[in-house]
This record gives C-alpha cells, structure tokens and sequence, in this order.
C-alpha cells in the first residue's frame, strides 16, 4: 500500500516489534528433525504476518482519516480563495458603485447650479416687470383722468346742472339786495 505521508504521525502506534525478534532460533544448522524449528519459525511468522495485518489496519485507518484532514483541507481553501474571490468582487462593485455616485452626484450638482442662476435671472426679470406693470397702470389711469378731464371741459357749461344752480342764484341775489 502506497501512504500519501512517507512519516505517518506519531499517534498512530508504531510496532517496532517486527524488526526485532524476541524468539531466536538457537542450535546447529542441519541437526535434528528440523520440525520444532520449522514450528516455531511457522508460529513467529504467523504471529508476525497478524502484527503486520494489525498494522497494515491501523495503517489503512490513519491513512483514511489522513486522506479525509487532507481533503477537508483542500475544500477549505478553495472555499477561502472563493471567498477572498467574492469579497473582492463585492469590493471592485463597490469603488464603481461609489464613482458612479460622485458622477452623478457632481452632475446633479452642476445642473443645480444651473437651474438656480437661471431661476435668479427669471426672478429679477419678473420683479422688474411687476414694476413695469405697475408703473404702467399708474401712467394709464393718470391718462383714463386727463382725457375724463378734457371731455369734460368740452362741454358748454350751462348743460351741467350744477352750473345751473350758480347762475340762478348768481341772478336771485342782486334782486335781494
């Protein structure tokens, strides 16, 4: 089995029992039946094939759980970069948001400006001309009067009545007296 990590961690419970052996086979090389031996090596390779089953288990579990931090770690960060990624989108709309705001707003601005000179203009030719109006009525009714006046002294005076009145009582008082 191929390990992702070539030094697995410590926790995991390192058996170093396999490479040092308790039972040494001692004795002459070729003596005997050779079956006791022969036993005996059956027994500690047996014994040594299950520490190595045990750790090739404990081996394959650390490895899983190895394989699954690894992967976490991988979402993690791409789930990071992503999120550095949006923010900094949100951040770019944001600066563009805030120039097309200053745009605008420096060209609501000017168009205020505008508006108001003209409508400062508009106000002084409008008071101007309620003056001129005014003046002007005042120059028409002072005529309304002159003519009233000269039609007025067109007339003889004795088709007034109150001319009349005069007259009589102008001719009653010298016969008075």
């Amino acid at each position: 089995m191929v390990e992702s990590d070539p030094f697995p961690p410590l926790e995991s419970g390192w058996d170093c029992s396999q490479f040092f052996s308790t039972v040494q086979s001692v004795g002459p090389a070729g003596s005997g039946s050779g079956s006791a031996s022969s036993e005996a090596d059956q027994n500690q390779n047996q014994n040594h094939s299950n520490s190595i089953s045990g750790l090739d288990e404990s081996n394959q579990t650390v490895s899983i759980i190895d394989e699954r931090k690894r992967r976490r770690m991988i979402s993690n960060r791409e789930s990071a970069r992503r999120s550095r990624m949006r923010k900094q989108r949100h951040l770019e709309n944001l600066r563009n948001q805030a120039n097309r705001l200053r745009l605008e707003n420096r060209q609501l601005t000017n168009r205020l400006g505008f508006v108001l000179y003209h409508f400062h203009r508009v106000r002084t030719d409008n008071d101007r001309l309620r003056s001129e109006h005014s003046m002007l009525r005042q120059k028409l009714s002072d005529i309304h009067q002159i003519l009233l006046l000269k039609q007025l002294q067109q007339f003889p005076s004795s088709a007034w009545p109150c001319n009349n009145v005069t007259v009589m009582s102008e001719q009653t008082t010298p016969l008075i007296i």
